[in-house]
């Protein structure tokens, strides 16, 4: 029983992108107890803002791509022509966006204090974001062959985690840890190119294909930036409005409790294109796998919420050092985000989104994103880096409730479904 299930499409695609999530978010947790101790919460605060910097850049240029492509490809895999226009198109849209991307660095150069004292914090935080924002994992994630892709992903962050630990020994070589991930990146990237490519024959991208790319993929698009309103935005309000510890206190809270919670993302991705291929055929077994997940989901978020609040101070203290203690209370504050990510991955991607509900859902998510960027602002100068944390699970509590009422009011909860299928 154990093999068979081991066997499942499903099963091993989660595996698999369990192995990159581990590569993205947890991997660099072994370099930081190292850096933050060697670099200081000054040379660490700015390499924090370069990443998430990076962060937007990877928005830009993935545009949602791994959820909008992965759908259209997984419902047309049979059919290697559509395979390939759909590729195509999404490969010019990468080129568009590119360009995009190129002239936000440039005004981001003249108008951010810190980029305009370190330029080459910005490229660096340029070219990573290119490095995973143009990585094609959605088309091997879509024909739900993801195994070898994970373990290149994973391969060549851990050589660079290696290089890293090596390289960085004097408190202003931070640049040094920007320039080892995009190196490492772009390896990547060109990997996965050339592994797609062996696969499907290449087309020239077509403007035509290119803006369908872009109309596809814009409700995606409008979700991640909706949420970076009120996740990696917080980091970027606090850079030009605090000293750069207090970005290096607060960063690394955030960092730590996003990367605990995304862990159950590589699960949602790996469900995605099967319920929204159930939802089409039977809605009612869909019902029953989104039930599944939430479960399996909330019940891991609440355990780990609960143990990092219990030993936030040791976890604190092994990671970034003695300097690091104001980030404590901001843990356990960022810890109630761990459920609310949960529900909103299983209600709001794994359910909404397949029912064709995207713009209901953006909705609530823009919604969040600007009563958190009009607040953040308010409550950092009034009650510091607690205040903006609040802010956080504020704005995630608040789309989890919009996303509930929305299907509660639609006759549409996964319940209601499992009791009276669509079809």
């Amino acid at each position: 029983m154990t093999k068979k299930l081991l066997r499942h499409p499903v099963v091993k695609n989660a595996i698999s992108l369990l192995t990159v999530q581990i590569a993205k978010y947890i991997l660099p947790l072994v370099t930081i107890p190292y850096l933050a101790r060697i670099l200081g919460p000054q040379e660490w605060g700015l390499v924090i803002f370069a990443q998430v910097s990076a962060q937007w850049f990877e928005m830009i240029l993935d545009y949602g791509f791994n959820l909008s492509a992965t759908c259209e490809i997984s419902r047309n895999r049979d059919n290697q022509q559509q395979v390939t226009e759909i590729v195509s198109g999404v490969m010019g849209a990468s080129g568009l966006l590119l360009v995009v991307s190129t002239l936000i660095v440039l005004s981001m150069s003249i108008l951010v204090p810190a980029f305009k004292l370190h330029p080459d914090y910005l490229i660096w935080a340029w070219l990573i974001g290119v490095a995973q924002g143009l990585n094609p994992l959605w088309y091997f994630q879509a024909i739900e062959r993801m195994q070898f892709p994970a373990m290149l992903d994973l391969g060549t962050r851990v050589i660079a985690t290696v290089i890293t630990l090596m390289w960085v020994k004097t408190s202003n070589e931070g640049w040094k840890v920007l320039a080892v991930q995009a190196t490492a990146g772009l390896l990547a990237y060109a990997s996965m190119l050339v592994l797609m490519y062996r696969d499907i024959p290449w087309q020239l991208p077509r403007i035509a294909s290119a803006l369908k790319a872009l109309r596809m993929g814009g409700s995606m698009f409008l979700y991640r930036c909706s949420v970076s309103l009120y996740t990696t935005a917080n980091t970027f309000i606090l850079g030009l409005l605090a000293p750069l510890q207090q970005i290096a206190f607060y960063g690394e809270s955030q960092r730590l409790t996003r990367a605990v919670g995304t862990l159950s993302s590589p699960i949602t991705q790996a469900i995605f294109p099967r319920i929204s291929y159930l939802l089409t055929n039977n809605s009612k077994r869909a019902a029953k796998l989104a039930s599944i997940s939430m479960l399996v989901m909330g019940l891991g978020s609440l355990s780990l919420a609960a143990m990092l609040a219990i030993f936030a101070p040791l976890i604190v203290n092994t990671l970034f050092g003695a300097k690091f203690e104001p980030a404590v209370p901001l843990l356990r504050i960022l810890v109630f985000v761990l459920p609310f990510m949960s529900l909103n991955y299983v209600l709001g991607l794994q359910w909404m989104l397949p029912l064709g509900l995207n713009r209901a859902f953006n909705s609530i998510t823009i919604t969040a994103g600007l009563i958190n960027l009009i607040l953040a602002p308010i409550f950092t100068l009034k009650f510091g880096t607690i205040g903006m944390a609040w802010m956080v699970v504020f704005s995630d509590a608040f789309v989890t409730i919009g996303i509930y009422i929305i299907l509660w009011r639609k006759g549409l909860t996964i319940h209601h479904v499992w009791n009276t299928p669509l079809i």
